[in-house]
């Protein structure tokens, strides 16, 4: 995960090297689990829904000391489990794509030449990037060009984490610097495979858990403990939303030209959008020149959010910042009062936005790691309820990346703020939809091949795309959605996602007249406890997107109002 120079043998081992996987199995062995067990009770998701708003604190935590022991898998399939989805993680983190070796159909470079771009998350930021860019669109359309090739998997396999190879997207030829042509070879369904080897790691767990023999059973009944039914339904409601028809109309019209599927990233609609990323680039880089500058600056930037002082400096002590492998991610910590982890690429050169931005998400992971370990009340409650509500804070945060740069000012906050935010939900929602029709078809498919999945995949993708997609964009059979690299090594992780966004904009709508930081600490406080009952607690209402739709819908009449006017 962390970059400290070239990998050696040694750390691929130790990467695979689980020390949890025989815990539990010890802790039955022991006869310590059953103690556990026998003393404290399991509940079921619909008890917890129900009449968890009633429960104390301590109750909450009895049963997630229980829930601690709920399955017992043994310890070798849990190795085995572990080290199939480092596997696919490392093939994710070093799917790099250098974009100065990149050529146009008519053969030139249109990137600098040492600008290295990871899949996808690289390549979708550099496309939004290009919004402010008056010659933006030929990058962009290069870029979804490669994004195909990566879905399709007729990319060249020399051209991955090679920078010593020039490659046409467009003709899909291959060169070496000094203009010979090269074999291009394809990567022969690398993609697909990883994904299948991740799924034949769950099927290893699946005989072990008989509540939730599956994936999609654990994930949504233990891990989000939101019922599957009610996470797609939520995902459609944000997909069928006839407003998303009026903001396509209206990027079409900023844009000047008919959408293309790469415009689901579009950024012009945010506060800021219109910033040239190059000029937010300098800025970053000056302010933090390496990892060390962003850690040393840490109590300023979250000072500059509403938290005091005193508060600022605490959460700085406890949030380590580490130059990151792949495109970044936080890692708590589990014991009280060790360091989480923040993670971010630094280029050489400095941090650049990109990297920022980054930044600014997993800041807002770790500031949640921090509280929900350490200033919680029973230890077994440490966290949130699901990886959703983490997301949600992370977005929180992101959101106010320009305003920690002092850059809302020059760029005022516009009417169409509301209009970014569904937009952007929707496009993690058709998403995480793909997602979840995967790993359906996986189980309804167990002895597929790669090939199989290739195809089912893209085929799954371009159905969701024509269904929810096409009638706004006027485009068919885009399979864009399939780019997404957390389909290849996170575990039906996407979801919560889209569930983060909607979460964030019921935090964000609630703190309007708040101090974030006050009310942050506040709700992290709450702990890990049903998601409704957390969220109920926290703004006071259920998880729904129809509160950022209706705000939508009202943003759009006050358009037409001004143009009418």
């Amino acid at each position: 995960h962390v970059d400290t120079g070239d990998l050696l043998k040694v750390d691929q081992l130790f990467a695979n090297f689980d020390m949890f996987a025989h815990v539990v199995s010890d802790m039955f062995a022991t006869k310590l689990a059953f103690v556990a067990l026998l003393n404290f009770p399991l509940e079921t998701l619909e008890n917890k829904s129900r009449d968890g708003e009633n429960w104390s604190r301590r109750k909450w935590a009895e049963i997630r000391l229980a829930e601690l022991f709920a399955d017992r898998v043994p310890g070798e399939v849990k190795q085995k489990h572990t080290t199939a989805y480092t596997a696919a993680e490392e093939y994710v983190y070093h799917y790099n794509i250098y974009a100065g070796n990149l050529r146009d159909a008519d053969g030139k470079p249109l990137f600098p030449e040492t600008l290295k771009l990871i899949s996808h998350w690289g390549l979708r930021d550099e496309i939004k990037g290009q919004y402010a860019n008056p010659d933006g669109l030929e990058k962009q359309e290069l870029l979804h060009t490669v994004m195909e090739r990566i879905i399709a998997q007729e990319i060249p396999r020399q051209v991955v984490d090679n920078p010593k190879v020039v490659w046409h997207p467009h003709s899909n030829a291959l060169f070496d610097p000094h203009g010979k042509q090269l074999d291009a070879a394809p990567e022969a369904n690398a993609r697909y495979e990883t994904l299948l080897k991740t799924f034949h790691a769950e099927q290893l767990i699946d005989p072990y858990t008989p509540d939730t023999p599956s994936l999609i059973d654990r994930r949504f009944q233990q891990n989000r403990e939101i019922l599957e039914d009610e996470v797609e339904a939520v995902l459609i409601e944000v997909l069928s939303a006839p407003v998303l028809k009026n903001i396509a109309q209206l990027i079409s019209q900023r844009l000047k030209r008919d959408l293309q599927p790469f415009d689901i990233w579009y950024t012009g609609l945010k506060s800021g959008g219109d910033i040239r990323e190059d000029e937010l680039d300098e800025l970053v880089s000056k302010r933090y020149p390496n990892v060390d500058a962003f850690q040393k600056k840490m109590d300023g930037v979250l000072e500059s959010l509403g938290f005091t002082a005193s508060r600022a400096k605490y959460l700085q002590n406890y949030i380590a910042v580490d130059a990151s492998r792949g495109a970044g991610h936080a890692l708590g910590a589990k014991m009280r009062w060790d360091k989480a982890h923040l993670r971010t690429r630094v280029p050489r050169g400095g941090m650049d936005y990109k990297g920022f931005n980054t930044a600014m998400h997993e800041l807002g992971h770790t500031v949640e790691q921090v509280f929900t370990l350490n200033d919680i009340d029973f230890y077994t409650l440490e966290g949130v309820p699901n990886t959703a509500f983490t997301e949600a804070f992370a977005f929180v945060f992101q959101g106010r990346d320009l305003d920690v740069l002092g850059k809302t000012a020059a760029s005022a906050k516009n009417d169409t703020a509301v209009l970014h935010e569904l937009w952007q939900t929707a496009e993690i929602a058709g998403v995480s939809l793909l997602d979840m029709r995967i790993w359906r078809w996986l189980y309804a498919n167990p002895g597929a091949d790669a090939a199989a999945l290739k195809t089912a995949v893209i085929e799954l993708a371009t159905n969701i795309w024509n269904e929810f997609f096409a009638p706004n964009f006027g485009v068919k059979d885009s399979p864009l959605l399939a780019i997404y690299s957390h389909i290849f090594y996170c575990g039906m992780y996407i979801p919560d996602y889209a569930i983060g966004h909607i979460i964030a904009y019921q935090i964000n709508h609630f703190l309007r007249d708040k101090n974030l930081a006050i009310e942050m600490e506040r709700m992290c406080k709450l702990g890990r406890i049903a998601p409704q009952v957390w969220i109920r607690q926290a703004v006071g209402e259920a998880v729904s997107a129809k509160p950022m739709i209706a705000d939508a819908e009202t943003a759009i009449a006050a358009l037409k109002q001004q143009t009418n006017a």
